[in-house]
């Protein structure tokens, strides 16, 4: 037990602390000032007792929400990939420098690792949900968890930049960084009015966005339920599959040459940009499409697209630059 003078001298260096109005600082039970802070988060309330000191990041996605709020000091720890690609060298740095558990995905792209070595690292949020691991079974556990709203289980009525603009409304209260994401979000919708403004007078060309199982044979296509819906459009193009009620599904080449895009985007989060194109190039048909005819294919790293994340405004200027004028 501690001495009674230390423990005196404790409470009242708190006290002036608190008086000095340190933001930083905990009350007498524990509970950072406006604190504790309530979120909604695929339809579960989340609550905070204080500001997250140490993350757990089960993907990429959620990082640039992170850098963008100066909040990548918080990550203890990580597991999947993160491609240097994706980031800013400040943030690629600052991400190569969280301890990593595992980079394995599945075939899909999905992450394998156990609760045990999550629960393992002590925690206090886990920034989405790998296969297999439940919200229920972390919260057991003491330990709040975050998903990207297109990931939830039943993903998101209509998905579009408000998505984006709301998450990292999300981050700022739960890290107690609401100011600085009112100015991110104003930078994000800045980008995308210098996007529209930057697009040529062009004829209507329709694109698909793709995701080829390497090693299955099959191809996985994005409708209206993903990012690439509100991306495409924004940029001028009709999304080919469009009007199928879903974020990704598995499509075949009869249906893909059916609607035979002018333009393709393959997406992926591991191997050269050859490799994922010569999945596409090896389905039998594919070289009957027009976008492969007129070497209208784009590969790009999968965050750039989905989920809602800051990261599609980046996407969003590569395929700008890449087709708009070609």
């Amino acid at each position: 037990m501690r001495p009674a003078a230390f423990i005196a001298i404790a409470a009242l260096t708190a006290g002036l602390l608190s008086a000095c109005g340190n933001e930083s600082e905990t009350d007498t039970t524990g509970t950072a000032d406006g604190y504790p802070v309530t979120v909604e988060n695929c339809g579960v309330e989340v609550t905070f007792d204080k500001p997250p000191e140490r993350v757990f990041i089960a993907n990429s996605a959620p990082v640039q929400y992170l850098a963008s709020l100066d909040l990548l000091d918080r990550l203890a720890s990580r597991a999947g990939q993160f491609p240097t690609a994706y980031y800013s060298s400040e943030t690629a740095a600052a991400i190569e420098k969280v301890p990593s558990l595992t980079e394995k995905l599945t075939p899909d792209g999905h992450l394998n690792i156990s609760q045990e070595e999550i629960i393992a690292q002590d925690p206090d949020l886990v920034l989405g949900l790998p296969e297999g691991i439940t919200r229920e079974s972390l919260d057991a556990a003491g330990i709040p968890v975050l998903v990207e709203p297109s990931f939830c289980p039943d993903g998101i009525d209509r998905p579009g930049y408000d998505v984006v603009y709301d998450q990292m409304q999300l981050y700022g209260k739960v890290f107690d960084h609401t100011d600085q994401a009112d100015e991110a979000v104003a930078t994000l919708r800045e980008r995308i009015e210098q996007v529209e403004a930057g697009l040529p007078r062009q004829e209507e060309r329709t694109a698909a966005v793709l995701w080829p199982y390497r090693g299955q044979g099959t191809v996985g296509a994005y409708g209206k339920q993903s990012m690439a819906d509100p991306q495409l459009t924004t940029l001028g193009y009709t999304n080919v599959f469009g009007d199928v009620d879903q974020r990704v599904f598995e499509t075949t080449m009869e249906q893909l040459l059916d609607r035979d895009p002018d333009i393709i985007v393959l997406l992926h989060t591991d191997g050269t940009e050859a490799e994922i194109e010569q999945a596409l190039l090896d389905l039998p048909g594919a070289d009957q499409l027009t976008a492969v005819r007129t070497g209208q294919v784009m590969v790009q790293l999968f965050n750039f697209t989905e989920p809602p994340t800051p990261l599609v405004l980046d996407g969003l200027e590569h395929i700008a630059a890449r087709f708009n004028g070609s």
